[in-house]
C-alpha cells in the first residue's frame, strides 16, 4: 500500500522523468529526420516513407531514452527534496534511504520490463523493417520520381530528361529520351509534352509523348530514320524488384530467444555464434544495468549542505553514457572471440555496480558521508584556478599597452 509520501514521490519522479524521456526521442529523431528527408529525396521515394522509417526507429530511441529518464526523473525528484530540506524532514521522522527507494524501484521494475520487451523482441523486428525500407528505396520497389532538369535512368538502358513538370508530375514538358539495347539498336526522341501511364501490366508503364521528332537507328541503317509526330506511345519497362533478404541478417534483428538458440548451436560457425552471444549479454546487461539507477541517482542527487552545486546531474549522465559506450566496446570484442562475451560484459558491470554501492553506502550509511563533496571541492579547486588564469591573461595585454 502506498503513503501519503509514496505517492508525493511518485509524483516528483514522474514529470522529470516522461519530459526527459520525451525530449530525447525527439531529439533523436529530428537528428534523424533531416538525413532521412535527404536519403529519401536523392533516391526518388515518397516523403511518406521517411515516417515510417521514423516509426520504425522509436524502439531503438526509446531504449536509449528510458534509463536516462528514469534516472534523471529520481535524480532530479530527490534533489528537490533535499535542497528543499524535506529530506532532512523525512529522515528525521525515521524514513530511511532504502525506504525512500521503494517508489524508484516501482518505476524501475515496470520500465526495466518495458525495456526488456523493446530490446528482446519489438526493436529487432522495427529495425528489420526499417532496413527493408532501405531496400525498397533503393531499388525503386516505393516508386522512384524523374528530377527535373537532370538525366534519370529507367533501367539500364533508357534516359529520360525533363525540363519543366507540373501538377504533381501529371503534365511534362520539354522531354528529351535516348534508349538503346545490346544489339545496337537506338531510339532518341525529343517532345513539347507527355504523360506517364499504367497499363494492366505492372511491370510495363506508357511514356505519352505529344508534337516531337523521333530517330531511330539500327546496325542495317545506312541512315537513321527521322520521325515526326503529334502522339506517340513508348512503352517503358520497369526495372525488376529483387527481393529483400529475411530477417536475421543482422544480430540486432535477432530476438532474444533466437540469440540464444544460435549462440547455443553448436553446428553454426564460431564467429557466429561469438556476435549472437555478444549481442545477447549486451542487451541483457543493458537491462539489469537500470536496477542501480536508482542508487546512483539518490547517491549523486543530495548535495553537501548549503551547497545548491548540480555537479551530481552532469556526473550522472556522464557515467551512465560512458558505461553504455563501455559496453558496446565490450560486445565488440566478445564479438570477434578476443573475449568471451560473458567476461566482456558482465565484469564491467560488476565494477559498475560495486562503484555505485559505495555511492550510496557513502550517503545512506556513513554519518556525514557525501560522496560528491569532495568532487565539488576539486571542481571549486580547478573553477577557482581556471578564473584566475583568465584574469592574468587579461592583465597582460593592458600591461603591454
Amino acid at each position: 500500500m502506498l503513503t501519503a509520501v509514496d505517492r508525493y514521490l511518485a509524483r516528483l519522479i514522474a514529470v522529470p522523468l516522461f519530459a526527459t524521456l520525451v525530449i530525447a526521442a525527439m531529439l533523436l529523431v529530428l537528428d534523424k529526420m533531416l538525413r532521412l528527408f535527404d536519403f529519401v529525396a536523392e533516391e526518388g521515394g515518397p516523403v511518406s516513407v521517411v515516417w515510417r522509417m521514423l516509426a520504425n526507429l522509436l524502439p531503438e530511441y526509446l531504449s536509449l531514452g528510458i534509463p536516462i529518464g528514469l534516472m534523471l526523473g529520481i535524480l532530479l525528484a530527490f534533489r528537490r527534496l533535499a535542497t528543499s530540506s524535506e529530506l532532512d524532514v523525512l529522515r528525521a521522522v525515521g524514513l530511511s534511504y532504502g525506504r525512500l527507494l521503494r517508489v524508484p524501484f516501482l518505476y524501475t521494475i515496470a520500465l526495466a520490463l518495458l525495456n526488456l520487451a523493446i530490446v528482446g523482441f519489438i526493436q529487432p523486428k522495427a529495425r528489420y523493417a526499417y532496413e527493408g525500407l532501405q531496400f525498397e528505396l533503393r531499388s525503386g520497389a516505393l516508386g522512384a520520381s524523374i528530377k527535373v532538369g537532370e538525366f534519370t535512368s529507367l533501367g539500364q538502358q533508357m534516359t529520360v530528361r525533363i525540363e519543366e513538370s507540373h501538377k504533381s508530375g501529371a503534365d511534362l514538358s520539354g522531354i528529351f529520351v535516348r534508349a538503346e539495347n545490346r544489339e545496337g539498336r537506338s531510339l532518341a526522341v525529343t517532345a513539347e509534352k507527355g504523360s506517364f501511364l499504367r497499363t494492366d501490366d505492372p511491370n510495363v508503364i506508357i511514356f505519352r509523348l505529344k508534337n516531337g521528332t523521333l530517330v531511330h537507328d539500327e546496325p542495317g541503317f545506312k541512315v537513321p530514320r527521322v520521325l515526326s509526330f503529334t502522339s506517340h506511345d513508348l512503352p517503358i519497362d520497369l526495372p525488376k524488384i529483387e527481393r529483400f533478404r529475411g530477417r536475421g541478417g543482422k544480430e540486432r534483428e535477432l530476438t532474444i530467444p533466437e540469440l540464444v538458440r544460435i549462440g547455443n548451436n553448436d553446428k553454426l560457425p564460431l564467429p557466429q555464434r561469438n556476435e549472437s552471444r555478444a549481442n545477447f549479454h549486451f542487451r541483457v546487461v543493458e537491462v539489469a544495468m537500470m536496477f542501480l539507477l536508482p542508487l546512483l541517482a539518490v547517491a549523486l542527487a543530495v548535495p553537501p549542505k548549503r551547497s545548491t552545486s548540480a555537479l551530481g546531474v552532469f556526473l550522472s549522465i556522464v557515467m551512465v553514457v560512458t558505461y553504455h559506450k563501455v559496453n558496446e566496446y565490450a560486445q565488440g570484442m566478445g564479438a570477434l572471440g578476443r573475449i568471451d562475451p560473458l567476461i566482456a560484459l558482465w565484469v564491467p558491470f560488476v565494477i559498475f555496480a560495486a562503484l555505485i554501492w559505495w555511492l550510496f553506502y557513502q550517503l545512506a550509511f556513513v554519518p556525514g558521508g557525501q560522496p560528491i563533496g569532495g568532487l565539488e571541492r576539486v571542481f571549486a579547486k580547478a573553477g577557482a584556478a581556471v578564473r584566475r588564469w583568465l584574469r592574468i591573461r587579461r592583465r597582460r595585454p593592458e600591461a603591454i599597452a
